[in-house]
C-alpha cells in the first residue's frame, strides 16, 4: 500500500525522483497515466493488470466507457526508474498535470498520484468542517 506525501522537482529534461519507499513498491516498471482532478496516476504492474482487466470487461457500447478508456490507457505510459532513482516523465503527462517544477507524490493506497505543487497545496486546503461533512458522507460507502 502506498501511503504518505513526498515534495520534489521535475529537472529540465523532464524527470523526477522517485522517493525511495514508492521505488520499493513499485518494482522494475510500472505505469504513469493521466489521472482524475488534474493529476497523475501511478500504478505498479499488479494494481495495472486489474485496472486494465477491470476496463476490457465494460462494453465498448457504452460512450462513456469508450472515453473513459481513451483517457487512461491513450496517455499511459510505461516508466523504469534509472540509477539516480529518477523516471522520465512523458511531455504530454506533464502539460496535462501543469508538471513544470515542484511536484508532491502522494501515497493514496493502490497508487502514487503526481501533483503540480500549487495545485495540490489547493486541493489539499481543507478546514476541520469540510473534511467532518466529507467523512459523514463516506459513511454511506461502507466507511
Amino acid at each position: 500500500m502506498f501511503m504518505g506525501e513526498y515534495s520534489h522537482t521535475i529537472d529540465a529534461k523532464g524527470r523526477l525522483i522517485v522517493p525511495s519507499r514508492f521505488r520499493e513498491q513499485l518494482g522494475d516498471e510500472f505505469v504513469v497515466t493521466k489521472g482524475l482532478d488534474g493529476c497523475l496516476f501511478v500504478y505498479d504492474q499488479t494494481e495495472w493488470t486489474k485496472f486494465e482487466e477491470k476496463l476490457r470487461a465494460l462494453p465498448i457500447t457504452n460512450a462513456n466507457v469508450r472515453n473513459f478508456t481513451r483517457f487512461m490507457l491513450g496517455g499511459a505510459s510505461a516508466c523504469e526508474v534509472d540509477k539516480q532513482g529518477r523516471i522520465l516523465l512523458p511531455a504530454p503527462l506533464r502539460t496535462f498535470a501543469h508538471l513544470e517544477k515542484e511536484v508532491v507524490l502522494v501515497g493514496v493506497g493502490s497508487r502514487i498520484e503526481i501533483w503540480n505543487r500549487a495545485a495540490w497545496d489547493e486541493k489539499n486546503d481543507l478546514n476541520d468542517n469540510d473534511m467532518e461533512a466529507i467523512a459523514e458522507s463516506m459513511e454511506g460507502l461502507g466507511i
